[in-house]
This record gives structure tokens, sequence and C-alpha cells, in this order.
């Protein structure tokens, strides 16, 4: 029987399916039958036996036990946790993050930094030797195809410390939009990647947002704006380094890939040098001995949470852009800045004034717009 005969057949299993439900009433039929029909399929077709009833078997009773329907809801759920399991770590990571920062008024961002990409470097290792994940092997030509892009890592994570210290989350949330505009012009220049009117129409609005939020924040500091436009430029010139040296970098590996795993392991690994020596040249070694903080348990608690978590980010983003694609990916983590902003307005009580408020909501708004232009 041709495959197009069998699915011809799926149109009458309905009517069909409440006389054939009776043989489920004793289990040991059902399995007897099962057990003959798998061994002479053919010879009970060639009897005249039930093409509909195999179909049916086939669909509802697959051979070994399983339940296909069982199977189908678990591959259905698989975006919404990973889907959720993403916006959970993300959501955790930066309040964790303002939480160790601005909570326990730690002002060592790089040492915090350092601790964060140990910890990612050791779990990362530790499900490697374990058979869990699979991670290229470095070389020093690897190494040096990398370290522009390194570089620029170390400087992103260091600048969203210091700027999430000094501005509230919301705001940090708004102000990341900047990063797609710059992104955007990079693109133009350097690959003449061109977008349409829609994209740099929402763009348009992330500035109005941002200029309306800056100007109407109760809490506006001026070493965290400084730090904020900071991220904005290097994170979208991490963006627009990683694209242009990534074919270079698969090129040095002696597979000819470099999976997004290995990449984790190998920015965190490449930034500890750099950590240490900025640790040691800033002086901050000084300022995490004798600070009172490091003596609280549930400051390392914190801290151990807000490395986990960023490895967590890394992860839960690869398992819901697998299960998913790049449009929902991007439009989950345009609605994802929601939550964010409003626990952290909530949980660290920011003074709020209405337009205020207001230039955060459409700051947001931009932010969606902006994801489903980018799908058109």
């Amino acid at each position: 029987m041709t495959d197009v005969e069998r699915e011809a057949i799926v149109c009458d299993v309905d009517h069909d399916e409440s006389e054939l439900n009776r043989f489920s009433d004793n289990a040991s039929i059902v399995h007897q039958l099962l057990d003959h029909i798998n061994g002479n399929e053919k010879s009970f077709e060639r009897r005249g036996f039930s093409e509909r009833f195999l179909r049916w078997r086939r669909r509802y009773l697959p051979a070994g036990g399983g339940n296909r329907r069982d199977h189908s809801s678990v591959k259905q759920s698989g975006p919404l946790v990973s889907g959720a399991a993403y916006c959970i770590s993300s959501c955790s990571m930066i309040i964790m993050n303002k939480i160790v920062l601005s909570s326990y008024n730690f002002n060592a961002g790089v040492s915090l930094m350092l601790y964060q990409n140990l910890i990612s470097c050791l779990v990362v290792a530790l499900l490697k030797f374990s058979g869990v994940v699979s991670v290229e092997k470095f070389n020093w030509k690897l190494i040096r195809v990398w370290m522009p892009v390194n570089v620029i890592f170390v400087g992103m994570l260091i600048s969203g410390m210091y700027s999430l210290k000094y501005i509230n989350v919301a705001m940090v949330t708004i102000l990341k939009n900047a990063t797609n505009i710059i992104t955007a012009i990079g693109e133009l220049y350097m690959f003449r990647k061109r977008q349409n009117n829609k994209v740099w129409a929402a763009m348009f609005m992330m500035i109005i947002s941002a200029i309306s939020g800056g100007i109407t924040d109760l809490t506006f500091n001026v070493v965290g704006y400084t730090w904020q436009t900071a991220n904005c430029v290097l994170t979208a010139s991490y963006s627009l380094t990683l694209r242009r040296v990534m074919d270079k970098a698969k090129q040095s590996t002696k597979s000819g890939s470099l999976n997004e795993v290995s990449m984790v392991l190998l920015n965190n690994l490449l930034s500890l040098p750099f950590g240490i020596i900025l640790v040691i040249l800033l002086g901050e070694w000084r300022y995490v001995i004798s600070t009172d903080v490091t003596q609280d348990a549930m400051f390392w608690v914190a801290a151990t949470a807000s490395g986990f978590l960023g490895l967590a980010i890394s992860f839960t983003s690869m398992w819901f852009l697998h299960q998913t694609g790049p449009t929902t990916y991007s439009l989950v983590g345009s609605l994802n800045k929601l939550p964010i902003s409003l626990s952290g307005l909530v949980l660290f009580n920011v003074p709020l004034s209405l337009p205020n408020l207001f230039s955060i909501l459409f700051g947001l708004f931009a932010g969606v717009v902006f994801a489903r232009a980018k799908m058109s």
C-alpha cells in the first residue's frame, strides 16, 4: 500500500473509530491483535482485513507500546517550555545583577563579570566531560581570529554592569533599543543591508522613547547613561564583528564549524585573563578583599546565582531558537522586555512620574513594532 493510499484512509478513520474503540476495552485482545498484525500485516491486507484498522493502529497504537498522541503533545509543548525558560532566565539575570550591584552596593563590576565568566567556564567544562555537550578543540589560529570579538565582548559585559548599577532596570531596557539602531546603520555600511521603511519608523519611535525617557527620568544619572551609551555601541559592535569573523573562525577549526556552546566557552575562557588584568589595574582586588559585603553569605549566593543565570540564558536561548525560529525568537525577546521593566520598577521601588511611565511603555511598544517590522 503506497503512502498516498495510506493518507487517503485518514478521511475515513474518524467514521470507524467508534467501532474500533471497543478493542481497547480488553487489553489482552488488543495486544494479541497487534502482535499478530506486526508479523503478518501483508497477509491481513491480502485477505481483505480492514485497511482502516491498520491505519488506525499505526496512528494511535504504534508498535512498542508508545502513544503517538502523547509524543505529539510533548512536541507541541516544546516551544512553550523553552520560551518560558528563556524568558524566566533572561528576566532573572537582569534582576539578580541589579540586586548584586545596587542592593548590596557592590562597586566592583569587573570582578563580578570575572566571577560569572569563571562559573560559566566550569559548568560548560563539566558538561563537556560528562558528554552532555560537544565543544570544538581550540587552537591558536582560532584564538587570534576570535580575539577582537572577545575584547568587545568584555567591554560589553563591563559597561552593562556599570549602567545597571546607576540606572533603573526599566530605563536600561528602553535604552538598549538604541543598539538596534546602531546595528542597522552598521549593517548598511558594512554589509550593504538595507532596511524597509517600517523598520526605520520603528527605530525613530525608539529614539523618541529614549529621549523622552531620559528627560522624564526622576533618577537620571549622567554616569549611568554614559555607561549605557557605551554598552549600546559595544553590543552593536559585538554583533557586527561576530558576523564578520564567523566564517573565518569556522575555517580555523578542524571540523570547519563552531557551535553555540563552543562560542560560549571560548568567549568566557578568553575573558578571564582580561578580567584578571583589569581587576589588578583598577585596584578592584583591594576593594573585594576589604569590603564588608563579601563577608555576607547571601551576597555570594546572589553572585553565584547570577553566574548560573548568565549561562542559562545562553542555553535556553539556543533551545528556544531551535524549537521555534528566528522570527518567534525575536518577537518573544521584544515582548520579554515588558515583564523585565515592570518587575524592575516594582522590586526596587523606583520613583516614577506619569510621563516617564508613558515613555517606558512607548519604548516597549516600539520594540515590538521593530520586531514585527523585521519579519516583514
